[in-house]
């Protein structure tokens, strides 16, 4: 087996490895919120969030370990897809700041299961409002720090292969 080939199936398995310690994360974050309520109007943001968060964080500090390291196009294509990705995080974030100002965290009280005590209330609407926020903002300046990481990725590989 060449050694490209076998970079190539490491590559893979570290980027399996990566998505499932990403769902595993995701899962263990959201799931005091789904085990207490009927219903999250923002459980999707939630977890695109902490998607994206773990995601990006990793290709910003590990890019060389990926896949991404010498794909030349995708990079060229997060650059770009990072513009629209980072007013939609940031509409979500308002979106939820918005519905807090309305509506405030006790609107969410309705959802909680049967047999929830007001202290285990409380402490998940704080839980939620810090992770959602917490996440939220780490998600939009990851989304924007990546498209800098990726210039300079796309830069350096574009100068070893020799194409200046």
């Amino acid at each position: 087996m060449n050694l490209d080939r076998k970079q190539f199936i490491l590559k893979l398995q570290l980027e399996i490895v990566w998505w499932i310690v990403t769902a595993i994360v995701t899962f263990l974050i959201v799931y005091p919120i789904l085990d207490n309520m009927v219903k999250f109007q923002f459980l999707y943001a939630n977890i695109l969030f902490i998607v994206i968060f773990i995601t990006y964080s990793r290709f910003i500090f590990s890019l060389k370990h990926s896949f991404l390291a010498y794909w030349q196009w995708v990079k060229f294509t997060l650059i770009f897809l990072s513009i629209p990705l980072v007013f939609k995080l940031v509409e979500f974030i308002f979106d939820f700041q918005s519905f807090l100002d309305n509506e405030g965290l006790q609107s969410f009280s309705s959802y909680f299961r049967d047999g929830i005590s007001f202290k285990q209330q409380q402490n998940l609407l704080n839980y939620m409002k810090r992770e959602y926020i917490f996440f939220g903002v780490g998600s939009v300046i990851v989304a924007i720090i990546l498209p800098f990481r990726m210039l300079i990725s796309f830069w350096r590989v574009y100068n070893k292969t020799g194409n200046v």
